[in-house]
């Protein structure tokens, strides 16, 4: 008998960033996922377990890959405490390992997410000390498994992150400037970039080189998660661990070289570039990055090119007439010397959008944590 929801129909979901639903739908399709459904923040999807793994591995665009274990109508606390003790939590879950929950609660009548975690954090630990004499530890830091719980008009979702931590972090941004893009919303930028991976890609605000790290790794192949050394996968009940070193292996033999010269990114700030180099270093062909410390305005120009950039606002300058005249600048700057070339560039504060003195081709609402954001395309003809 199959003891999850996920094990009936092979379904899981994957959670997006607002107004990526259709770009990330479009991707997992091209991953091996079957009938990927988006809706608001997320895609529904089947698979089986290579195409899944597979997913985990290389989704640019996901911030988390979810396989459903129960979903029920659930009014109260004690209602959640009492239904998640019928789970059978020794198959995904030893004494040994420790877990951790992530809660989301909207328009129920359970109204708190914290309370919500931890009713089901003590389910989990009541069933093994009712059963085994002993608790697994919760740690929040760096724990084996995440659970996920989410309560959305009284229907509830426990779910096992397959990931084990959030997908935006790839582990190359050692090294950080203020305000930094978040991984996933840098790839996104280059996906609506429209690049091809053939013209130059310059990024000429690079801070600590997130879009250069994401355009790499479109361009090589190299999965998000490469640098990752867990997942939450290899906790499932049905775990294949030949069907999963069969997807390590065919990504390693799909990897292509950087091409030299193809990837550049420069910043006035030296502290930046270092980061940049030091992070970069740490992806296959990270070397073949150019990078230099510049203000724009003292740049070559830069014809028949795709410019990316998340240029400074308030928040990381700490004044926003500063944000609005550096704005106003690398407008003239992409109009006197960008001919030919396209631009993508996102704009942390949306005011920020009127004073590059520039008409959108194309303008997307995307968030960057909890920053309301906009990415607005140019062609500079």
């Amino acid at each position: 008998m199959n003891s999850f929801l996920y094990q009936q129909n092979n379904g899981y979901f994957a959670q997006v960033a607002e107004n990526v639903e259709a770009a990330a739908a479009q991707e997992l399709a091209g991953l091996g996922a079957q009938r990927p459904n988006p809706v608001h923040r997320g895609v529904y999807f089947n698979a089986e377990p290579e195409a899944l793994y597979r997913i985990v591995y290389q989704t640019r665009l996901c911030t988390r890959v979810l396989a459903p274990l129960l979903h029920f109508n659930c009014h109260s606390t004690k209602y959640l405490y009492k239904t998640a003790l019928t789970l059978p939590w020794d198959q995904l879950l030893t004494l040994g390992q420790s877990f951790m929950i992530n809660a989301r609660v909207s328009d129920s009548l359970i109204s708190h997410s914290r309370y919500a975690a931890l009713c089901l954090k003590d389910a989990i630990a009541d069933w093994f000390q009712q059963r085994l004499g002993a608790r697994p530890n919760v740690d929040k830091n760096s724990p084996d498994l995440v659970f996920d719980l989410h309560i959305r008009r009284n229907q509830a979702v426990i779910s096992l992150d397959l990931a084990g931590a959030s997908l935006h972090r790839r582990a190359y941004r050692r090294e950080s400037v203020e305000a930094p893009i978040q991984e996933t919303l840098a790839a996104a930028i280059i996906e609506f970039s429209g690049w091809d991976g053939e013209k130059p890609l310059v990024d000429p605000l690079c801070g600590s080189g997130t879009l250069l790290a994401e355009a790499l790794m479109r361009r090589t192949g190299l999965p998000a998660a490469y640098l990752r050394d867990k997942f939450g996968f290899e906790h499932l009940p049905d775990f294949n661990p030949s069907a999963w070193v069969k997807v390590k292996a065919a990504a390693a033999a799909a990897l292509r070289p950087l091409p030299p010269g193809l990837l550049a990114g420069s910043d006035q700030n030296h502290h930046a570039i270092q980061a940049a180099r030091r992070n970069l270093a740490l992806l296959p062909g990270g070397e073949q990055v150019s990078l230099q410390v510049s203000p724009f305005q003292e740049l070559e120009p830069l014809p028949k090119a795709v410019i990316v950039s998340n240029p400074p606002y308030g928040v990381r300058l700490g004044d926003q007439a500063a944000a609005a005249a550096l704005v106003r600048e690398f407008g003239t700057f992409l109009k006197h010397k960008c001919t030919g070339s396209t631009a993508c560039l996102y704009f942390g504060d949306r005011q920020l959008l009127k004073e590059i003195g520039l008409k959108p081709n194309e303008k997307i609402y995307l968030n960057n944590g909890g920053l309301a954001g906009v990415l607005a395309r140019y062609e500079m003809y």
